[in-house]
């Protein structure tokens, strides 16, 4: 992981000279940010990863997937978004990694594939050391509860560009899976039962809504308690996004799981439309749970429409598994036993006349 993006190596002159440093790029300061962050990217490692930190390349040994008939490669990419902003505000620096690969790997398991290893990137106005390898600390704790290795990244200087405190991160995943045991909408059949898992909180998505609507309309403040949530309105705002990987993949060894939906941007109907296939309907019952004080805040602080909240916040569900009706009970029990609040909130139908993909009927349980 270089600390900054440009690979030119600025000359040493002592003159008046321009110089990399007076342009505001501290290549000593992202040195140190490396040296930090070491201890936290090992402790991702798995044994196809070669070399250490600092290469130009990551390297992972991909013999070991000699024992697959067919091996496909899933990969995906994302950030975490405004949220971001809010880590800045509060100071907190090793959270919002665990967002980072909880975006990125949950999108990966969706089609049943193993995560095996994460690149990151992280643009900063300048670099402090300290903060840098918070950071890292946070995507490599996260990259733990994954199940994958964090085999390298790069974190750019960009002085006149960003602030001195300002920061973004982003991310690439590749993980793999047998060609016949691919997860999607081919497997989806009628009578199928939809399983809601349930989020930390409001995850990495709708954040500009959220920010709009308690800071700039309601004037709330970061450090205010809010008694329904029994912490501060930040610490609520930076809960991590849950890792769902390694309890996806342990579903799909005990029971049939037909297809997953990784509930982000766009909301749970648009999301679950996404493996839902033509000519069938996905039902969800809002009674089946109660949203967390949070999506509440935004929806009477805002006076925001539920159909608004819906499609822009998850609501209170992370992850959807879609399994046939007779392994519902299985699966339940599964992620009980690995301390996922899970259940089931539906099922597939035949899909009418005038219906989509997925919808959400009812009203949410009190």
């Amino acid at each position: 992981m270089s600390a900054v993006s440009d690979q030119e190596t600025p000359s040493p002159g002592t003159g008046t000279g321009a110089s990399y440093a007076a342009a505001g790029v501290d290549i000593e300061a992202g040195d140190r940010a490396v040296e930090l962050m070491k201890e936290w990217v090992k402790k991702t490692q798995r044994p196809e990863v070669l070399g250490g930190l600092g290469g130009f390349a990551g390297l992972f040994d991909a013999s070991a997937l000699k024992r697959y008939e067919r091996p496909l490669l899933a990969s995906a990419t994302d950030g975490v978004g405004t949220k971001v902003d809010l880590a800045r505000q509060l100071g907190v620096y090793d959270t919002i990694g665990h967002d980072l690969v909880a975006m990125v790997m949950d999108d990966i398991v969706v089609c049943g594939a193993e995560p095996l290893f994460m690149t990151d990137y992280i643009c900063v106005g300048k670099v402090h050391p300290e903060r840098v390898a918070a950071i890292v600390k946070g995507i490599a704790e996260g990259c733990v509860l994954a199940g994958c290795a964090l085999v390298g990244g790069e974190t750019a200087e960009h002085p006149g560009l960003l602030g001195p405190d300002d920061f973004d991160v982003a991310g690439a995943g590749t993980g793999v899976v047998e060609a016949d045991r691919l997860l999607g909408p081919d497997r989806i059949r009628t009578g199928d039962a939809v399983i809601a898992m349930a989020a930390s909180g409001l995850h990495s998505n709708g954040y500009s809504l959220v920010r709009h609507v308690l800071f700039d309309r309601a004037n709330l403040s970061l450090d205010q308690r809010i008694e329904e949530f029994g912490r501060t309105l930040g610490e609520e705002l930076l809960e991590p996004t849950k890792i769902y990987s390694l309890d996806c993949l342990a579903l799909t060894r005990t029971t049939q799981v037909h297809a997953y939906s990784h509930i982000t941007g766009g909301g749970l109907a648009a999301n679950l439309a996404r493996v839902v296939p033509d000519g069938l309907h996905a039902i969800v019952d809002r009674g089946t749970w109660t949203p967390a004080p949070v999506f509440d805040l935004v929806g009477k602080t805002g006076a925001v429409e539920r159909l608004e909240l819906e499609k822009t916040l998850n609501m209170g569900v992370g992850m959807i598994a879609v399994v046939p009706e007779e392994s519902a009970d299985v699966a339940l029990a599964t992620l009980a036993d690995r301390g996922v609040d899970a259940w089931i909130a539906g099922e597939i139908t035949e899909r009418g006349e005038h219906s989509t993909g997925a919808a959400l009927v009812g009203d949410y349980a009190k």
